[in-house]
């Protein structure tokens, strides 16, 4: 009975020894520190401000980050958000999924936070928030931001379809929606239509494999222009041209890039080349694939550079120097619009931070720099 009674007493002295020990950590926790390094030389000439990087964290994390390039200092601050906005303990949110600018403000979406976070776009204060289920990416127009999403459940296979929410950018309310495809994933406006690319990616094998077209002014789905299974990306180049990305199913069928023209309304062209991201700059589009196969269980990754003036694939890469072998999971992209220097990120092993790096027009490394866990979306700021 002693022995019991010792034994209930330690257990008990061991509970009260944690708990005091977890309220004096709760008492201590403060809001993440930023990070500041000084990557380039100072350049007061330059005709952007910045860059900003969002960094999405791996799912049920909630470590999604916003980094900031100050092209004028060469500073490279990270974990910017949480400097400006020490009192949201909870941080930006999970999974940042797509980030866009657009006048004053900052777009920052968030898929497993089911909302976007509105910042100003020169200081990364907090505005606003809008709330959408399992949100996906974001494009803007004539005052508007639209904003597409799944709805359904994250990996629901009987999850309904889409939409596509209209954002007064005024106001940051929603005032229509419409339903797209299943799973829709990026979007643009040409010629005042919304074009957006349905995924399906819920319910494998039974892809999507259409385009929506949003009429802007009714706000309905027009037409689907049919392209190719589990799409993703979509650009669009100063003629009109979409450029969109098909993921495959993983198996027989490949991924690639297909053009679709917007006056007809039909794909017109496929490069027959893997591509996981993709970015529209002058008359290149670039690109890189990192594409996986369930039969081999392995990833093929490649790198690409489009002529899209005379939509050919050149016989060269973005990448010149050969640091590609260095980077194990390429996943981020951008170009300077002004320099036409080359960004690309490396998320590694999905867990760990990681890597942006800076190319000349040439395809030589510049820099690279330590970034939140999954770099992966960029956004210009302009003076």
């Amino acid at each position: 009975m002693k022995i019991e009674r010792l034994h209930t007493n330690l257990a008990l002295l061991f509970v009260i020894s944690a708990a005091l020990l977890f309220s004096s950590c709760r008492k201590d926790k403060k809001p993440i520190e930023p990070e500041v390094e000084i990557v380039t030389p100072e350049k007061p000439d330059t005709p952007l401000r910045g860059m900003y990087l969002l960094n999405e964290g791996n799912m049920n994390s909630n470590k999604s980050s916003l980094d900031y390039f100050d092209f004028s200092t060469g500073a490279y601050r990270r974990n910017i958000y949480h400097e400006v906005n020490p009192e949201i303990t909870l941080g930006l949110g999970d999974v940042g999924n797509d980030i866009g600018i657009y006048g004053s403000k900052l777009y920052v979406v968030l898929n497993n936070s089911n909302k976007i976070e509105v910042v100003d776009v020169k200081t990364a204060r907090k505005i606003g928030q809008i709330n959408i289920q399992n949100v996906r990416y974001i494009t803007f127009a004539q005052g508007k931001a639209y904003a597409s999403a799944y709805l359904g459940t994250i990996g629901d296979p009987d999850a309904a379809n889409g939409i596509v929410a209209e954002i007064d950018t005024a106001s940051l309310t929603i005032t229509r929606r419409v339903e797209v495809g299943r799973q829709p994933e990026e979007l643009a406006v040409v010629d005042n239509k919304l074009y957006v690319a349905n995924s399906g990616g819920y319910s494998p094998p039974d892809y999507e494999s259409t385009v929506s077209v949003v009429d802007l002014n009714s706000f309905r789905e027009v037409k689907r222009i049919e392209v190719a299974p589990n799409l993703h990306r979509l650009k669009a180049d100063a003629d009109g041209d979409l450029y969109v990305s098909s993921r495959g199913d993983y198996y027989e069928s490949p991924s690639s890039v297909y053009v679709i023209d917007t006056k007809t309304e039909k794909v017109k062209k496929n490069f027959n080349i893997a591509v996981s991201q993709l970015v529209i700059s002058g008359d290149l589009a670039y690109a890189f694939g990192a594409e996986f196969s369930y039969e081999t269980g392995r990833y093929v990754i490649s790198y690409h550079l489009i002529d899209i003036k005379r939509e050919e694939l050149l016989d060269r890469s973005f990448i010149t120097d050969g640091t590609a072998e260095e980077i194990a999971m390429p996943y981020g992209l951008a170009v300077n619009p002004s320099t036409k220097e080359v960004y690309i990120t490396d998320a590694k092993d999905y867990v760990s931070p990681g890597t942006l790096y800076c190319f000349s027009p040439e395809g030589t490394l510049n820099w690279s720099v330590a970034t939140g866990d999954i770099p992966a979306h960029f956004a210009f700021v302009y003076e």
